[in-house]
């Protein structure tokens, strides 16, 4: 049965996007047939981000509005059969998104796919809560600062309450995804520790991403990092998260930390 991933946060600039794609690109490095669709209308980031921005022709808000088949929006990406990429509109609003036609949609969708990677724009605005409505499983990008952390927590108080599963008393499984990590920063007292993360948010720990130029030139040539570079630190993380996604018991890590130590502290909590 397909499941629908919703990566959100509160916050901008957190990773949501890249995160998106090096998830849905290491599933479907697996085998399993993956879509990451763009709900950042007017904005529209993700299609630069898997290297497929002259590829598009109709977007959501063409299907939503029946201009287009949905078909005919998914961009097949070139280096993975099994990825498709559905984009956003560039010049509509984000009141052009209906709960009706997002709804419409994801039904379609689930009828093709394994994963439906949904990303999320910031804030708590309509496009962010379209973005979560449909969702089975919430990743929650956050970076080790206090404002991040704490915008995230207003995300995960929406989950509970303004997700279709919400309505239907039961719950979305949530997961934290901790971005742009340095443990010697940490260990300064520069940027908060992963376990403070945890104990104020606490959801289970599906990942910790460390702070690299691997995600930058990633997305400077248009590639989801785990394709472009499947031995970095980031790649390796993101890699493993995906596993963890998958259902696999995958030991926590963090480059730079002595496993050991993670594997103490964080083992029960990890996803």
């Amino acid at each position: 049965m397909a499941k629908v991933i919703v990566v959100t946060s509160g916050k901008g600039g957190v990773g949501k996007t890249t995160s998106t794609a090096a998830l849905g690109a290491a599933l479907a490095q697996r085998g399993e047939k993956t879509v990451v669709v763009d709900f950042d209308v007017g904005l529209r980031n993700l299609d630069l981000v898997m290297g497929a921005e002259r590829r598009v022709v109709y977007d959501l808000i063409n299907v939503i509005q029946g201009d287009a088949k949905l078909p005919q929006a998914l961009i097949r990406d070139k280096r993975l059969e099994t990825l498709h990429l559905l984009p956003a509109s560039q010049t509509r609003d984000k009141d052009n998104l209906t709960s009706e036609g997002v709804e419409t949609v994801m039904a379609e969708l689930r009828k093709s796919f394994d994963w439906i990677i949904c990303d999320s724009p910031a804030g708590i605005e309509r496009g962010a809560t379209l973005a979560m409505r449909h969702a089975d499983i919430a990743v929650v990008v956050t970076n080790p600062e206090v404002s991040s952390v704490r915008d995230s927590d207003r995300i995960i108080g929406l989950l509970d309450a303004k997700t279709a599963r919400a309505e239907r008393g039961e719950r979305v499984e949530k997961h934290l995804l901790l971005t742009r990590y340095d443990p010697a920063r940490a260990e300064r007292g520069d940027m908060l520790k992963v376990d403070d993360v945890l104990e104020i948010l606490s959801i289970p720990l599906l990942g910790i991403i460390p702070e690299s130029m691997d995600v930058l030139r990633a997305s400077n040539i248009g590639s989801p990092v785990t394709l472009a570079d499947t031995r970095s630190a980031p790649s390796l993380a993101y890699m493993d998260a995906a596993k963890r996604l998958a259902g696999e018991q995958i030991p926590m890590s963090v480059p730079g930390e002595k496993r050991g130590f993670f594997g103490k502290i964080f083992g029960r909590r990890a996803a």
